[in-house]
């Protein structure tokens, strides 16, 4: 556990960050494109001024798509407001109009299921708050053009496994062990798992912070039947924690049509380094995101950035 003077220069060094991110509503607003390509992120209250850095940024830099937003119970008419200027008039869905069907409830479950509604005619690019767009993203432009799904890796070495692969990788792992994480115990039932039934072949560890999920790919149907495979393989109770829905997002982008997996070295996890010198996306992740000052610095630079455009 965190020591009062850890947690509290945590909260110093969040408040800095927002006084930073609140320059971004000094900048010009998003201009949408009715293109086939929707940038989509879940989000409340707490976190509307790091969403507007994170949607503004990747849109300057890809330079298509419009925006559409899940509300998580917490946005107000304020929030609604500031996201309608900047943002485009973006379609903002209240996360109680989500059927989550045979899915968990929360650990945003709901986010998942509602972009797997709206990939059946639009490509959709899941974008979390917390992440920056430093640089030009080629890699994710040509796999919007190509129909391409994309994922961005857990870490460097990640890569694309078959499901005999996946259980050869954790043979004499039991899934229902205590304490193992979620995602551990999911992708050790795997190998146990009846996927193919589901139309699933493989699997990466991916982060479901950003990913790309092309028109018609695969869908609910999937995510659902995954679901109720691991109900049955490590029980509901773990199956609900949190990780459960960035799993299911991996499967389901791993099994679309010909996926991508980003290059690390361009678009990667914030880790307490220093950022790679030809970084073009960060995902500032909980556990590192106000160590240092590179969430502040990013968010500085893509800001500056958006007011020159």
């Amino acid at each position: 556990m965190l020591s009062f003077a850890h947690r509290l220069a945590w909260h110093a060094k969040r408040l800095h960050h927002r006084r930073v991110a609140a320059h971004v509503l000094a900048t010009p607003p998003l201009r949408p494109r009715d293109d086939g390509v929707v940038l989509f992120s879940m989000l409340g209250t707490e976190a509307v001024l790091p969403a507007l850095v994170a949607l503004k940024s990747l849109h300057a830099r890809l330079g298509r798509g419009r925006v559409a937003l899940l509300d998580d119970g917490t946005l107000t008419a304020r929030d609604r407001a500031t996201l309608a200027h900047h943002l485009g008039d973006p379609a903002i869905t209240p996360i109680g109009a989500v059927d989550i069907g045979a899915a968990p409830a929360g650990g945003t479950w709901e986010r998942l299921l509602h972009l797997l509604e709206l990939r059946r005619d639009a490509y959709v690019v899941q974008v979390d708050s917390d992440t920056v767009t430093v640089g030009d993203v080629p890699e994710v432009a040509a796999a919007i053009d190509a129909g391409r799904d994309f994922m961005l890796r857990g870490e460097a070495g990640v890569a694309f496994a078959t499901l005999a692969e996946l259980r050869e990788q954790h043979r004499g792992i039991d899934p229902r062990a205590p304490g193992l994480h979620v995602q551990n115990a999911a992708e050790a039932a795997m190998g146990q798992a009846d996927l193919a039934a589901v139309g699933a072949a493989r699997y990466a560890r991916g982060c479901s912070g950003f990913a790309g999920f092309a028109p018609a790919g695969p869908g609910r149907d999937l995510a659902e039947a995954f679901s109720l495979e691991m109900d049955r393989l490590i029980g509901r109770e773990r199956w609900s924690r949190w990780g459960s829905e960035q799993v299911t997002s991996n499967l389901v982008v791993a099994n679309g049509r010909d996926p991508l997996l980003l290059p690390y070295d361009r678009y990667g996890n914030y880790e307490n380094r220093p950022l790679p010198t030809d970084a073009r996306f960060v995902h500032f992740i909980g556990t590192y995101r106000f160590r240092g000052t590179a969430y502040r610095d990013a968010t500085r630079a893509s800001i500056a950035a958006l007011a020159q455009s």
